[in-house]
């Protein structure tokens, strides 16, 4: 509609540019990326030329709709480009991407990749220059590999830190993407096509970027699945919870009683805030902000780079990296075929009975107001009526943050689950209509 869209030529995580399309809707810039491109050091030999191993890097950078090339620097395993460019800048969360490739253009075949860099300009400290060397990796049917070091000065600069901070504010693609939003099928589709019409305009340049290394540069394929980043996206999600797990253990140690000093401190703040619930709000705050402060000093740094450990590209079995490196359709024998058919049917067992296990947490929940069992619902009600509204409310929660005391000291030694669990686990799911 009249360019209120955006349509991506990369991945949207990746994005490195969020305005619609017609220009006389964008916005003014928030500030200058300016990118000095030194060189690069320990570069693998990537060709055999004259009886001698050698390399002809290059780099390829692209933020927004700009792309720069920097000169081939021929015969050399440690180039020095020094090369700066600019950007303009639009928002602060978008990516810029640098890659380093062999220029293979008087052989056969296409440029070789050596390895990617992706920045993020909101981890970067305005007005600050951030030299840096960066581990340049590359996954391989064999295994991951270090490729080199390339060395970037990264320099973003803002014109007005008040329109930056608004930016925060901004939905992140325009405004046509939700009035009008468009279903997956067509982002892909759109994609498709704007990164084909990318590397057609890109290969008629002076000098030509070839097919494979723009390819390369949008990130096309990565949404195809791959047994790796399905592991490497299930531990992300385990990583995000273990906090809460941490925390739920830590009071369940607390309302066992295994740490007597700590479960009389825990009951003597939860019977301060029963006594006075306005201080509730306040200290939760006052909570996240020491976690905070007590986080400061692990802050990170430096910008983040490829994370070998975060990918799982570290301890990938040698036949899942030639899987994710198999063509489509697949051009290995049947046996091969079958033995992978079982591995992701174990696989995805172990997610079944995960996805099954939170659906049913949110069916008992559902079962409460769906009147399924009328008592249960009265009971409930009741309950939350006295807790909510009754003048015992002070009452009734000190009692409670003092019944793990009087469990303590009654020296009981099963372990039972508490009341709202055992009601909790015994409310129907729909786990008993299912085949």
């Amino acid at each position: 509609f009249e360019g209120g869209y955006h349509v991506l030529d990369e991945p949207a995580h990746y994005c490195s540019d969020l305005r619609p399309a017609a220009k006389q809707l964008w916005k003014k810039s928030i500030g200058i990326l300016e990118m000095g491109i030194l060189g690069a050091h320990g570069l693998p030999p990537m060709k055999s030329k004259d009886g001698w191993t050698t390399t002809d890097a290059y780099c390829v950078a692209k933020f927004g709709t700009k792309w720069v090339r920097t000169r081939t620097i021929t015969n050399n395993f440690h180039p020095k480009w020094n090369e700066q460019y600019t950007w303009e800048v639009f928002d602060p969360c978008s990516i810029i991407t640098i890659g380093v490739f062999d220029n293979n253009f008087h052989l056969q075949g296409g440029d070789k990749r050596i390895g990617k860099v992706r920045i993020r300009l909101s981890t970067l400290e305005t007005d600050r220059v951030h030299t840096h060397s960066y581990p340049l990796l590359v996954l391989h049917p064999s295994g991951v590999k270090k490729m080199g070091e390339i060395h970037l000065a990264v320099r973003f600069t803002c014109s007005s830190l008040l329109n930056m901070v608004h930016m925060y504010s901004q939905p992140l693609l325009p405004k046509m993407h939700y009035i009008y939003p468009l279903t997956i099928t067509q982002h892909n589709n759109l994609r498709h096509h704007a990164a084909q019409i990318v590397s057609m305009k890109l290969g008629q340049a002076v000098p030509p970027l070839k097919k494979e290394v723009v390819e390369y540069m949008l990130d096309v394929g990565c949404d195809m699945w791959t047994m790796r980043r399905s592991k490497a996206n299930f531990l992300r999600i385990k990583e995000v919870f273990d906090g809460l797990i941490a925390v739920g253990k830590w009071f369940g140690e607390m309302y066992s009683g295994k740490n007597l000093i700590g479960t009389v401190a825990i009951h003597i703040i939860l019977f301060t805030l029963a006594m006075y619930p306005e201080l509730i709000l306040s200290s939760i705050f006052l909570t996240l902000f020491s976690i905070g402060v007590w986080n400061y000093r692990w802050r990170p740094r430096y910008p983040p780079h490829m994370d070998t450990h975060l990918s799982c590209a570290d301890n990938t079995h040698p036949d899942e990296l030639d899987e994710e490196f198999d063509t489509i359709p697949t051009s290995h024998p049947p046996d091969i075929i079958s033995m992978r058919y079982d591995r992701l049917r174990r696989e995805s067992g172990r997610i079944q009975r995960m996805v099954g296990d939170m659906a049913t947490v949110g069916e008992r929940l559902q079962s409460l107001l769906r009147l399924e069992r009328p008592n249960r619902y009265i009971n409930v009600c009741i309950i939350l009526f006295n807790c909510c509204y009754c003048s015992v409310c002070h009452t009734f929660t000190m009692l409670w943050s003092f019944r793990p005391v009087i469990f303590v000291l009654t020296h009981r030694n099963k372990r039972l689950p508490s009341v709202p669990i055992n009601f909790f686990s015994r409310l129907p799911a729909r786990t008993d209509s299912m085949l």
